[in-house]
């Protein structure tokens, strides 16, 4: 990431920066870090439930949100919100979402980490026509974990991604209930991305301007403070950048004690020990903080290592209080480990820039929602060896599938760690090197697509299809 991130030097407490095409930014007043309170994103609230089924309506619109304090910035947004509403979702209790597209151009809405048929997982050829609306289904098939669903339009995921499209969909079963695990307002959603803005508080998309985008937020929120009670709190991290890549690490030195409870497609088996968390784009990881440990009116900073300034290294800080009675725990066993058996065929995928065209690509082809790149029979277990081929220029990327879950063998030949244990549906892929995991599919028949979500660079062809055959 230190290629990529390299770039032109940030005024502090400005957003002020050179574009990239030559074009320079005036300064627009960001506040000091931890002077902004963290807002939580409003829970949607069902229209309609009946024995079966709950159902919701949004709308998605263009609106104006009051990100950096007294400027109003024009976003796109689910019901206008920025970032979306959080939808609580019930493990074998089927959600209906009716999205009616209020903006001036198609739209299309992807359940990121949600085990759905084809048709209803937001593919670009199923797009939201202006003013028109879809029904989307989701069965909620697979345990408790922590989903989001986002844009993904044809070549314009990554631009209306960054506007604001995009919100936490969780989900909850009963037997997560009986864990005992923090929850309700101890259970709290946190949204990382970075911004750019212009003059007048605009966001300022252009395409793989990663390095500019110096401006950190969290909820919507530039480096927010949140005040905590002196007890345990569920954290739902979510990387949902375009492009930046978060090592997570709480207090000072070498960081303070966190428990990994949760990876992509929910609970590990059992909870880990550690003291940084990593993500790229798209990646989740629950984490259990204790604030018992500290007395009241400690203040820790939560630090991104990947940072390359101020503006980008401090995420946000926790204000601790008092202390409260605290029944929640964090058992020793969480969820089911990952069983997909042996493997029966393996497949190579290759990720680069193609210098000749400047398009990103999956085996040396650029995306074509005509076109099939594979097909996996339902059922049978592969191994993916996927290759970050991107050395001169370095280049990182990470690897999503829609419409199942992996398991993360090892990088580079070595066996993963923490969270990347778990059930996953999306893993960095280092420059230069690979990724080897362990796919099946075995739900619906159909298209579904994988990508980089690097979404700057799916929305610029990194992105094909495999199609599900008996």
């Amino acid at each position: 990431m230190g290629a990529v991130a390299a770039g032109a030097a940030a005024v502090p407490g400005t957003a002020a920066t050179l574009g990239r095409r030559g074009r320079a930014w005036a300064d627009v007043a960001v506040p000091p870090p931890f002077s902004v309170p963290l807002g939580l994103p409003e829970v949607a609230v069902p229209v309609r439930r009946t024995a079966t089924t709950d159902y919701y309506a949004m709308t998605i619109r263009d609106s104006t949100a009051e990100i950096l304090p007294g400027v109003g910035t024009p976003v796109m947004g689910y019901d206008g919100r920025f970032p979306g509403p959080t939808v609580h979702a019930e493990a074998g209790r089927r959600v209906i979402v009716r999205q009616t597209n209020a903006m001036m151009h198609e739209t299309v809405v992807h359940l990121h980490g949600g085990l759905v048929a084809p048709g209803q997982d937001g593919h670009p050829a199923d797009a939201i026509a202006p003013g028109a609306d879809r029904r989307y289904v989701y069965e909620n098939r697979q345990p408790s974990a922590t989903l989001w669903y986002h844009d993904h339009s044809h070549h314009m995921e990554a631009e209306m991604v960054f506007r604001g499209l995009a919100g936490f969909y969780l989900v909850r079963d009963p037997g997560e209930r009986r864990l005992g695990l923090p929850s309700g307002r101890y259970d709290v959603p946190l949204m990382l991305r970075d911004a750019r803005f212009d003059e007048q508080g605009r966001l300022v998309f252009e395409m793989d301007d990663f390095r500019y985008r110096n401006t950190l937020l969290v909820n919507g929120r530039p480096q927010p403070y949140m005040r905590v009670d002196a007890r345990k709190y569920r954290l739902r991290l979510l990387n949902g950048s375009n492009e930046r890549y978060f090592t997570l690490r709480l207090g000072e030195g070498d960081g303070d004690a966190m428990t990994v409870i949760a990876s992509d497609g929910g609970l590990l088996p059992a909870p880990l020990a550690a003291t940084s968390v990593t993500l790229s784009p798209a990646e989740r990881v629950d984490v259990v903080v204790d604030f018992s440990r500290y007395r009241p009116g400690t203040r820790l900073v939560l630090h991104n290592t990947e940072g390359t300034s101020e503006e980008t290294t401090d995420v946000m800080r926790f204000d601790v209080g008092r202390r409260v009675p605290d029944p929640s725990r964090v058992p020793g066993r969480l969820g089911r480990a990952a069983d997909l058996g042996a493997a029966t065929l393996t497949r190579d995928v290759n990720l680069n820039l193609d210098l000749s065209t400047g398009r990103f690509v999956i085996d040396g082809k650029t995306f074509d929602m005509d076109r099939v790149d594979m097909r996996i029979k339902r059922g049978e277990t592969e191994i993916w060896r996927v290759h970050n081929r991107d050395v001169q220029p370095s280049v990182p990327h990470n690897f999503h599938l829609h419409g199942t879950h992996f398991q993360v063998l090892d990088r580079n030949g070595r066996p993963v760690t923490g969270h990347e244990t778990g059930r996953k549906d999306t893993v960095a892929v280092p420059v230069g090197g690979d990724v080897r995991i362990k796919v099946r599919y075995d739900r619906d028949l159909g298209r579904y697509l994988y990508h980089c979500h690097l979404l700057d660079h799916s929305s610029m062809g990194m992105m094909a299809q495999a199609e599900i055959v008996a």
